[in-house]
């Protein structure tokens, strides 16, 4: 089985039709691993969602996703990510903006917009006019920054807990106090440069101590005075000791009789009667008085 999924029906010449169709608002175009995106001006957009929709058959808004660009005059591009059903294809429409201007919103065309864009708003800080309930979604009540921002620290700003003695939910400054965060990079096998617990007992004594014997540099030999032994094998009947002879004479022995089995099974005879076991005498009974 070969190709990738969903399989997505390629449109000879679609993006030279619809970059005609845009005009001047088209300011790129690239088809890139089978998807097309088309960068339309900022102003532009809803025109281009439109003309998108109503006369390509783009039926439905997918997604509105953004990315940051520090190093960019215009830091913050904003995705539309479109599908037709009845062609059974994918565009992808971007504009360009910064932190001041809005981008047009698309509520009027696609109502989930709505949502996307105050995601984008959220996360990004992208303002999007027209918008009739511009809103954080997805973080906190009184959040400050934009967290998928490039210079918005990974820890965040502020931090919150609970507070037993105010028995709710506090914010405080970001504090990490956490041991082992601060890493000398050292190489196990070449030891640390500071001086740990036990150090002193490799360090020399005073002369009147015994000092412990230095450690050796160089390798071990070890002098093995025994060889290596013979073989434990057991090749033939001989080394275990079976075979016919012992077989004659455990066939020899099983016909004993029993008498013979005994007497010939070890022990030392006496002369001596067993003891008899011990007998209690009963208790005599006590006239009453």
């Amino acid at each position: 089985m070969s190709g990738h999924l969903p399989r997505i029906k390629e449109r000879v010449g679609f993006a030279e039709t619809f970059a005609g169709a845009l005009g001047p608002s088209c300011l790129s175009s690239i088809d890139h691993v089978g998807e097309l995106t088309i960068t339309v001006a900022r102003d532009a957009i809803v025109e281009a969602c439109r003309i998108a929709r109503d006369q390509f058959g783009y039926q439905q808004l997918m997604e509105i996703a953004g990315a940051d660009y520090p190093s960019r005059a215009e830091r913050f591009e904003v995705n539309y990510h479109l599908l037709s059903v009845t062609e059974n294809h994918r565009l992808r429409l971007k504009v360009a903006t910064d932190e001041q201007l809005p981008v047009p919103s698309v509520t009027g065309l696609w109502p989930v917009a709505g949502w996307l864009e105050r995601e984008v708003f959220d996360l990004y800080g992208v303002a999007f006019s027209g918008n009739p309930d511009l809103r954080r979604i997805l973080t906190d009540y009184g959040f400050e920054g934009h967290p998928l921002r490039k210079d918005f620290p990974q820890t965040g700003y502020v931090e919150l807990r609970y507070s037993e003695a105010e028995k709710r939910v506090v914010y405080e400054p970001v504090s990490l106090p956490q041991d082992f965060r601060s890493f000398d990079f050292l190489m196990p096998w070449e030891g640390a440069e500071y001086r740990l617990p036990g150090d002193e007992k490799a360090e020399g004594q005073t002369a009147a101590a015994p000092s412990p014997a230095a450690a050796p540099t160089g390798p071990t030999k070890v002098d093995a005075k025994a060889g290596p032994g013979d073989p434990k094998v057991t090749e033939k009947t001989a080394d275990t000791g079976a075979g016919a002879p012992a077989n004659a004479e455990a066939k020899k022995a099983a016909r004993k009789p029993a008498a013979a089995k005994a007497a010939s099974a070890g022990g030392k005879a006496s002369a001596t009667d067993e003891p008899k076991p011990a007998t209690r005498e009963p208790r005599a009974k006590k006239d009453d008085a």
